[in-house]
């Protein structure tokens, strides 16, 4: 590089370098060195593009160097190919490739407006668009069509700023159309939010009926109260009902029925008389009844309360042990799996008790024994947080436990500090009364206890701490168990699973259990009775129709003393004692749905002995009025 360097001169430094004898001074000059002290190197910024295209959107109005004319319906659009290219990898394919139109003067174009049209070209020239509610919709369409997804996502955006009641589900049907999947995942969410307001517009009456299930069915529909969902699906029903009529089973399943208040329930739904008409429904109206009379004795997903309403399912964990022969804990305290979160409730009265039992009736809670021939019982009220003192047992207990059947509680088994007890008795909380029924056939203590299809099972609480079932029943076909390892004691006594049957005042022995017989837990679950604990390191499953064992999945830990509730459709196991009989904080969550078990929690302390029992509780934490 060659550069000539110059400074202004006097007079006689002029005369000097003009004379022959001085020749003019060249000097040469590194790049490199240059770039680092003699070159500015400036930019104009945006304003220099911005310039440029100003300059050929002149041309273009001016048809200056244009050399393509777009035509849409009609009107013609001289265009730039260079500008059309560079902005759109549509018209870049259309120009750059062996195609027709890279020939031809004059291309047409189908399927759009030409307003839209026009607003496009204008942002390709300009960088800016007016977007308004009048041609957001053709200008997604044809920014989808040219592939300029800037401009189609700020559309999107702009929709989105839109939404309303009365216009979400449209704005969700026009998203998806486009594969806008952001736009139509938050119409979406605006509509679970708002669907009370939703329901009441006419976009609510022309969804189809997968659309208005997934709505109805989903935990986070926002509402105040469930009659909002079954007055939104009895509307979208009528809209159009000789149509429609079909489909009210399957809309009517995702309604939460047993959740609707028992005087609108039978006034408004039972006296509906497209209801009274459909046979194919009584079975949830059936479903709807039981529940307003047993309570949370019968889960289903339609008993289970959306969280908008304030209400949710949770795990009441009473009383227990932090450690064997002392440490007996007076907490009464409540978990939430949704969230994590614990709480506390009123203490158990005569926390000093210990191996009780400990149930759930409707949304309320019964602890009675805890000690040798104690006939306590106390009812912890849901509603008020506060333990009530209810009728005594007849017969004093210990290590015995209680079940829920039809309504009423059962009282079975136990200790009397001489011998274990095959006697049971019965509640009724109405008249506040235990009264006596059929002996067990078989002195049980600390066994486990559930009811299902309507009979109350007793499992295990034989005689020796630490057997098992006879060795025959594990390896007989009928059994259907795979043990492995196989549990840790055989015995040539058999232990089996005793059934009562309340319409008969019976009891019967059914199948012998295939793990340890006393510190057990079970719980009921979609007609299956699930039981763990024995110091095993697995879940059994219990067919009361079949009278089979099957074996469901491996726990992480042999385990003994722990509780279980179910809650959510899942099966929880939290806390229990371990093989060197400490005691554990782990809580397990067990999906039947997917037949997966995985740790999810730990308690506020290790605990074992305690009792576990899944209510209804309402928090206005959560609660949207």
């Amino acid at each position: 590089m060659v550069l000539i360097l110059g400074r202004r001169m006097n007079r006689e430094e002029s005369t000097i370098r003009n004379s022959p004898a001085v020749k003019r001074k060249v000097l040469e000059v590194d790049s490199k060195t240059s770039a680092g002290q003699d070159v500015l190197d400036f930019c104009s910024g945006a304003s220099h593009s911005e310039g440029i295209l100003q300059v050929f959107n002149e041309f273009r109005d001016c048809r200056l160097f244009t050399d393509v004319v777009i035509s849409v319906q009609g009107r013609e659009f001289p265009c730039h190919r260079a500008v059309l290219s560079a902005c759109s990898s549509y018209f870049r394919a259309m120009f750059c490739n062996d195609h027709r139109e890279s020939r031809e003067m004059l291309v047409e174009i189908n399927g759009i407006l030409a307003e839209a049209m026009d607003s496009f070209l204008s942002y390709v020239y300009t960088g800016r668009a007016k977007i308004t509610t009048e041609n957001v919709q053709f200008l997604i369409e044809t920014s989808s069509l040219f592939q300029i997804y800037t401009l189609r996502d700020a559309c999107a955006k702009f929709l989105e700023d839109q939404l309303d009641p009365c216009n979400c589900l449209g704005i969700q049907h026009f998203a998806e159309s486009h594969a806008l999947k952001q736009l139509a995942s938050r119409c979406r969410s605006y509509t679970l939010a708002t669907f009370s307001e939703v329901a009441q517009h006419e976009e609510f009456l022309c969804l189809r009926k997968e659309e208005l299930e997934e709505y109805t069915g989903s935990d986070e529909l926002a509402i105040s109260k469930e009659e909002v969902v079954f007055e939104a699906v009895m509307r979208w029903v009528y809209h159009s009902v000789e149509h429609r009529k079909p489909m009210l089973k399957a809309l009517l399943h995702n309604v939460r029925l047993p959740l609707l208040h028992p005087n609108y329930f039978v006034q408004t739904v039972e006296g509906d008389q497209l209801i009274q008409n459909a046979p194919e429904c009584y079975q949830l109206l059936h479903e709807a009844r039981r529940y307003h009379v047993l309570g949370n004795e019968m889960m289903s997903p339609r008993t289970r309360p959306r969280r908008s309403t304030g209400y949710s399912e949770v795990i009441v964990v009473v009383g227990g042990c932090e450690r064997v022969g002392g440490f007996n804990l007076p907490y009464t305290e409540c978990y939430e799996p949704v969230t994590g979160e614990w709480k506390s409730l009123a203490k158990l009265p005569e926390f000093t008790k210990s191996e009780y039992a400990v149930c759930a009736l409707r949304n309320d809670i019964l602890v009675s024994g805890g000690r040798i021939n104690s006939r306590d019982v106390w009812m912890y009220n849901s509603q008020l947080n506060l333990w009530i003192r209810v009728a005594s047992l007849n017969k004093g207990r210990w290590r015995h436990k209680m079940g829920i059947l039809l309504g009423k509680v059962y009282a079975v088994g136990g200790y009397d500090g001489q011998s274990r007890l095959s006697s049971a008795e019965c509640y009724d909380s109405f008249s506040n009364r235990w009264t006596e029924v059929a002996p067990m056939k078989e002195a049980v203590s600390s066994p486990a206890v559930a009811s299902c299809a309507g009979k109350l099972f007793v499992i295990g609480g034989g005689p020796d701490d630490d057997s098992c079932s006879d060795k025959s029943y594990l390896e007989s076909p009928r059994s259907r168990i795979h043990t492995d390892p196989p549990g840790p004691c055989l015995t040539e006594r058999v232990v089996h699973v005793q059934c009562y049957d309340p319409e008969t005042d019976t009891w019967l022995l059914r199948a012998n259990i295939p793990i340890a017989k006393r510190c057990i837990t079970a719980v009921s679950l979609n007609n299956m009775i699930y039981v763990c604990g024995g110091l095993t390191k697995s879940i059994f499953c219990y067919d009361p129709t079949e009278d089979y064992w099957i074996h469901v999945v491996h726990t992480f830990n042999k385990q003994e003393s722990s509780g279980m509730s179910v809650c959510n459709g899942k099966i929880f196991i939290l806390g229990g004692r371990g093989e060197n009989g400490e005691a554990t904080d782990t809580i397990l969550c067990y999906d039947p749905s997917t037949g997966i078990i995985t740790g999810v929690a730990a308690m506020p302390r290790p605990i074992s002995y305690h009792g576990c029992v899944t209510i209804h509780r309402f928090n206005d934490k959560y609660h949207k009025p």
